[in-house]
């Protein structure tokens, strides 16, 4: 079960960080955003992360909306 538990935490945590570093073209920054705070907000919710971990993923989301948001606005 922990093991389980562990390959879902990390397939999860896969899937965000592949949203974070992609170029979406169909999701503006703004979109972007908010599917990585969804995304943390869901593995916190089932006990995935901890409430750290969920903290440096909202950082990391921020950090990735601002990067975008330069680079679209020039």
């Amino acid at each position: 079960m922990f093991n389980q538990r562990k390959q879902e935490k990390q397939e999860k945590l896969a899937a965000w960080r592949k949203l974070a570093t992609q170029t979406q073209m169909r999701l503006d920054p703004e979109e972007q955003y908010d599917e990585l705070l969804k995304a943390a907000d869901e593995m916190e919710e089932q006990g995935l992360i901890t409430s750290a971990e969920w903290r440096q993923l909202v950082r990391d989301a921020g950090n990735v909306f601002t990067a975008d948001s330069s680079r679209i606005n020039g």
